[in-house]
């Protein structure tokens, strides 16, 4: 998984239930293909359910895209084009382990445990975004996510008392493709690392490499590390 920013659906959630989730999403970490951290995904009644997709013999980088309803009031942030054209940009080897990508569908039950993106075992899964585009969070962001958003073209907005995170449809595709598959992509194709931290590093540095080569005319990140969200910020 990836990515953990404090985020809540709505602004009339409170922060000790983003606190919850954002541990809910840290005790999910996923390390070649199986849940660690005492989490059993099948048995947890706190993970929301999703169409999970058990990894196969098949390496041969014949991938496939699949395409869920994103559900109301939501939309996905890229199609599914989008995805293997970014991803045949790569060397084919990258492509080998991986068997699944799928634009899941978003409901009820997973707005609790809001996503951009999570790995498990040969499968990415990418998650719809609100329609609006506009993220809501509850505390200011932080330099280095200030920086990072900035360099993929979001821009934040305090606004009734939360931190408004603001995207186009231009913005969004840039930051899922480059950033967000990116990142779990590296978690994908890390066999080395079992620590969450360890994990986390190697898909930060994943996306920063191979991420950068899908735009460059986006500047290079310098500076603090920001730690991913599976579930959007610790």
């Amino acid at each position: 998984m990836s990515k953990l920013w404090q985020r809540t659906p709505k602004p009339h959630r409170l922060t000790r239930q983003l606190d919850a989730r954002v541990s809910m999403c840290r005790a999910l970490r996923v390390a070649r293909g199986r849940v660690i951290r005492g989490v059993d995904r099948e048995r947890t009644e706190f993970v929301p359910p999703e169409d999970w997709h058990e990894p196969t013999a098949d390496h041969s980088a014949n991938y496939r895209v699949i395409v869920q309803a994103p559900g109301r009031g939501y939309r996905h942030a890229v199609s599914a084009r989008d995805v293997r054209d970014r991803l045949d940009a790569l060397p084919a080897a990258m492509c080998m382990p991986l068997n699944v990508v799928q634009l899941s569908r978003m409901t009820r039950k997973k707005r609790t445990f809001p996503c951009y993106g999570m790995q498990w075992g040969s499968a990415l899964y990418l998650y719809p975004i609100e329609e609006s585009m506009i993220e809501h969070f509850s505390r200011p962001p932080l330099p280095a996510e200030r920086q990072e958003v900035a360099m993929f073209g979001g821009k934040w907005k305090f606004k009734e008392g939360y931190w408004q995170l603001i995207w186009t449809a231009a913005t969004l595709r840039d930051f899922y493709l480059n950033n967000v598959l990116m990142h779990e992509l590296g978690h994908l194709l890390d066999e080395r690392n079992t620590r969450y931290k360890d994990r986390e590093r190697f898909a930060e540095w994943f996306a920063l490499k191979y991420g950068s080569l899908g735009n460059s005319a986006r500047p290079r990140r310098r500076g603090r590390r920001v730690v991913r969200r599976h579930g959007r910020r610790r």
